[in-house]
């Protein structure tokens, strides 16, 4: 890391002692598998998913008709889980092993999000292999937010938050490391066991 980046994280560290209310949280994280067709393949994945979070998946729709994949408007095609709190945290941790707590720095974006996916759910810790199930691979999103951020989003009276309530690229990535042992790194040594 250089000296330059290291300088820039003790900044935002004593900006985040000096005010609590700048340090961000994890507000969700999004946990989705897309199969990409309707049946018994959607049903299985919807299965994974559901014993992998704890928690009920909701079955998503196709946006748009595309022919060539004989998939049609509204056609449920993916399984997608919302988790918060703690059982967000937990999945968090789960999903890091298969990279070795690695995360590409391109995965994070301006708005405090971060993307990455995991190519067979049977690499996490706790899932193991059902030759009638399948392995399926899923993406995960984690969105990070600073308290505040319910006033954007609200239903009653919302408001717009000024630029410096968002959480930036640099203090995703310090959230990251400080809480869950992230290393952010520019490529992904893939490692053949």
């Amino acid at each position: 890391m250089s000296q330059i980046a290291q300088i820039k994280k003790q900044e935002i560290r004593a900006m985040w002692d000096k005010n609590p209310n700048l340090r961000p949280r994890l507000d969700k994280v999004v946990v989705n598998l897309s199969v990409g067709q309707a049946g018994e393949t959607l049903q299985k994945a919807a299965s994974v998913l559901e014993e992998m979070c704890g928690q009920k998946p909701n079955l998503v729709g196709a946006k748009k008709s595309i022919k060539e994949f004989n998939i049609r408007k509204g056609e449920k095609i993916a399984a997608v889980v919302t988790l918060r709190g703690q059982k967000a945290m937990d999945l968090i941790k789960r999903a890091m092993v298969e990279h070795d707590f690695k995360i590409l720095k391109r995965s994070f974006d301006n708005a405090g999000n971060v993307s990455w996916g995991v190519k067979e759910h049977i690499n996490m810790p706790g899932m193991k292999y059902d030759p009638n199930t399948g392995i399926f691979g899923f993406e995960i999103t984690c969105k990070i937010v600073r308290p505040g951020q319910r006033v954007r989003v609200r239903k009653v009276r919302p408001s717009r938050i000024a630029k410096k309530q968002y959480v930036s690229k640099t203090e995703a990535i310090l959230f990251m490391e400080e809480n869950f042992k992230a290393e952010v790194v520019d490529v992904i040594e893939v490692s053949m066991y």
